[in-house]
């Protein structure tokens, strides 16, 4: 039986030519140069020719295949730099476009109002200290003269892990841990962290929020102290204009206790806001109790204190006008970029 080398060599020729792709003359490599493929069939057909002939049509075969890898070759190279025109064309770039400003960040309102309430208390003298969030029950209630049968504790919907340890409901534990390291000597200290209590979310709630509170003891502290310390904040925060009213109240870790309320941006006209009052309550203070004083090694004969306490958030909401305490906590990028400039 004859080959048909020219056939044969004018068909893989072809078929290399027509190959558009990697893949496509990958099937003709095969198709030719494999074990199964037809050069290889060819060459087993070397044994049905007559013996004066193999020679020269073994001699063809090699000569055929040593071609055929040659125009594979080429033509695997063109379609390579193919391949990299496209690729680069598809990354061009124009260098005389205007460039992009890259986005950038700003300060959070809720940070930004910790930073400036820092700022104000370490500007009175204060210092900040921070504790722990998972707390004992003894430093985050009986300490702060609420043993476990005290009523008061019905107002916080405190997380426990176990009857013992909890998820601090204030940062006042800061303050007792502050005095019993201390004593005898003068505390004057802020404590701003996050606290934990049992809220569903709404818009003046959330079972995570920020507070910062206040801590003063040493000898001759009177409520007046405290009067003119909270005031001298009230108008840092809120400007000069700003009236200012202290009202009694009670905490089981002050006594006498105030809550302290500022002047609605209404101008007492009523809004909102201020739910028709003309006044806005902004935190809690009063004279530290003798008990809190006493359980943490101090005389209340000898010594006396105030402290105060205020929600972060609270505070943000009202300096900002804004009317949802969730949006704190979304990163809704629409709403932070508006205080970029307070940032």
């Amino acid at each position: 039986m004859a080959i048909d080398f020219e056939a044969l060599e004018k068909a893989a020729k072809a078929a290399v030519a027509g190959a558009l792709d990697q893949e496509a003359l990958n099937t003709v490599r095969q198709r030719y140069l494999s074990r199964k493929g037809e050069l290889t069939g060819a060459l087993r057909m070397l044994g049905e020719l007559p013996s004066a002939e193999r020679p020269a049509a073994g001699e063809r075969l090699n000569a055929l295949r040593q071609a055929l890898e040659a125009v594979l070759q080429v033509r695997e190279d063109e379609l390579g730099r193919a391949d990299e025109e496209k690729r680069l064309a598809a990354e061009a770039m124009d260098v005389f476009l205007p460039g992009r400003r890259p986005r950038t960040g700003s300060v959070h309102p809720l940070r930004a109002i910790w930073d400036e309430l820092e700022e104000i208390f370490l500007g009175m003298g204060f210092s900040i200290t921070e504790g722990p969030e998972v707390e004992l029950d003894y430093y985050n209630f009986e300490a702060l003269n609420l043993p476990p049968d005290h009523p008061a504790r019905d107002m916080q919907d405190t997380f426990y892990f176990t009857p013992r340890v909890l998820l601090r409901t204030h940062t006042s534990p800061v303050q007792v841990r502050v005095m019993q390291a201390t004593c005898p000597d003068p505390v004057r200290i802020i404590a701003p962290g996050r606290v934990y209590r049992s809220d569903a979310p709404d818009a003046t709630h959330s079972p995570i929020f920020h507070q910062l509170e206040g801590l003063v003891v040493g000898e001759g502290i009177t409520f007046a102290d405290l009067k003119g310390t909270l005031t001298a904040f009230v108008r840092a925060v809120y400007g000069e204009e700003r009236r200012i009213s202290f009202r009694p109240s009670f905490f089981p870790f002050t006594e006498p206790s105030a809550e302290v309320y500022v002047s609605c941006t209404c101008g007492g006209s009523g809004c909102r806001i201020c739910k028709g009052t003309g006044w806005l309550e902004i935190l809690g203070a009063g004279s530290v109790h003798p008990n809190v004083l006493r359980m943490s090694g101090y005389d209340p004969e000898k010594v006396s204190g105030f402290a105060f306490g205020m929600g972060i958030d609270r505070i943000a909401l009202l300096k900002y006008g804004i009317e949802d305490m969730r949006l704190l906590f979304e990163n809704d990028l629409r709403f932070l970029s508006q205080f970029s400039a307070q940032g």
